[in-house]
């Protein structure tokens, strides 16, 4: 069964996440307690052998054996390759469960398009939905083991009512190398015509809307299929695993407490001498032990989500699933059909603004401003130079040459790129002009005269300009 904590973590407080750490199941506990006595059991017993065992040479030889086994732990890229793998399984996990095929939108058409209160009717609707759900148990029984435990022969299937005597000889009379979930889908198809013929189905509009959703309920069953087919290379798990077990291989080795390495004698200062004695002795290599526990448990969250429809503890509830899919199913184009409550005025019929009340416990939420939008509380400036409308012209619209800092620094602020102020610079006379400016100030002052002067000016000066 899948473990839900949503509750425990619904409000971020102090020690939120460690009242999680107590839990069994579903915990990485009991995912990996295994591995990790059986690491422990291993380093214990080199250690033992080191320490009791071994001659003072031998000692000296493993010590060596050690460090060099430590150095080459450093050299795996553990960490890249395991956080790489582990996100694309955690990926691939939830797409896989957006997958399962739910007949949520499909009864809902169904109940919509598919008329007749009596007997013929009611048949159409029923049939139509369970040739849905039949398609999804059929698909689930070829990816799912809970699913395959439980309905382990087609005869199962027929007797849970998903299928009927006549429609699994009809079934087992198509012959086909491949696998069959998509057959309920024709015969969906099939029946859904038919009933637009007889009338049932009013228009062609509401037959294409009910095979378009249709089409997508297929489609999810087929990529939940294709999911179990193709899998994530072999090859990335093989490296990621060998990645792990190499790591830890080594440093079963690497990580022992050694005797330090022996140097030359000559005088040292204290602390200096203080450092060759080497690291503290511990016959528990606690952080280690804690290396071991994140790596390797990282590696076995992603051997348990990698095929999330066995019988682990986080696996996906398929059959609670294939239970409820049924039950809702069959209760929205039967019971619900033309089954409504009577219409009438709503409690804010003759209000403008509907106000829903609030309990003690969420009173002080209905005192907070609505949000209408980041920029709605933004400080204006108060200048009215700032606010003043402004007439766009083809002058003042005209773009302005490319500029760069430090030219425009020293040749002012309408100064034109390098490649255009360079090639003209000893045939301008003056500061540079900037027509739309002086074109603006005119317009501003509102004497026309002025401004065709300066317009004649500013044509002038682009023609000397353009002269060769």
């Amino acid at each position: 069964m899948t473990v839900s904590y949503t509750l425990k973590v619904a409000e971020a407080r102090f020690g939120g996440f460690s009242s999680l750490l107590l839990r069994w199941r579903g915990s990485i506990y009991k995912l990996l307690y295994k591995e990790f006595l059986l690491f422990i059991a291993l380093y214990s017993l080199l250690s033992i052998t080191y320490r009791l065992l071994l001659t003072q040479e031998q000692r000296h030889v493993y010590a060596q054996v050690a460090r060099y086994c430590n150095r080459s732990a450093d050299l795996i890229p553990l960490s890249f390759v395991l956080g790489f793998y582990v996100t694309l399984v955690v990926n691939r996990w939830w797409a896989q469960y957006t997958s399962i095929p739910l007949p949520d939108q499909l009864m809902c058409v169904i109940s919509a398009s598919v008329h007749g209160v009596d007997q013929r009717g009611r048949l159409l609707r029923r049939t139509l939905i369970r040739y849905a759900n039949l398609a999804s148990v059929l698909v689930l029984r070829s990816v799912s083991t809970r699913v395959l435990k439980r309905f382990p022969t087609m005869e199962h299937v027929v007797d849970a009512g998903f299928m009927s005597q006549e429609e699994r000889k009809k079934f087992e009379s198509l012959k086909s190398d491949f696998n069959k979930y998509w057959i309920p889908c024709v015969w969906f198809t099939n029946l859904a015509a038919q009933a637009r013929r007889d009338g049932r189905i009013r228009d062609d509009i509401a037959l294409c809307l009910l095979l378009e959703e249709l089409n997508k309920y297929r489609a999810k069953c087929s990529m939940l299929f294709h999911y179990d087919w193709i899998s994530i290379p072999l090859v990335y798990t093989q490296v990621v695993t060998i990645a792990v077990y190499s790591f830890f291989g080594l440093s079963l080795v690497g990580r022992q407490f050694v005797e330090p390495e022996a140097g030359p004698a000559k005088p040292r200062e204290p602390l200096e001498a203080a450092s060759t004695l080497g690291d503290l002795d511990m016959y528990v290599p606690l952080t280690t032990l804690l290396q071991f526990f994140f790596y390797a448990g990282w590696l076995k969250v992603a051997e348990q989500i990698i095929n999330p429809f066995g019988e682990d503890d986080d696996d996906f509830e398929t059959n609670q699933l294939i239970d409820r899919n049924l039950q809702v199913s069959l209760l929205s184009v039967d019971d619900m059909y033309q089954n409504l409550p009577p219409a009438e005025k709503d409690l804010y019929w003759d209000e403008d603004s509907a106000q829903p009340p609030y309990t003690v416990a969420t009173a002080a939420e209905a005192l907070r401003p609505s949000f209408l939008g980041s920029t709605f509380n933004l400080r204006m400036s108060d200048d009215p130079e700032q606010n003043m409308k402004v007439e766009a012209s083809p002058a003042a619209a005209r773009p302005l040459p490319a500029q760069t800092p430090l030219l425009g620094h020293f040749l002012g602020a309408g100064a034109p790129s390098p490649a255009i102020s360079l090639r003209t610079f000893g045939r301008m006379r003056g500061a540079p002009r900037t027509p739309h400016l002086l074109r603006f100030r005119a317009e501003e002052s509102g004497e026309p005269e002025a401004a065709d002067r300066i317009e004649e000016a500013s044509v002038g000066s682009e023609d000397e300009t353009r002269e060769p």
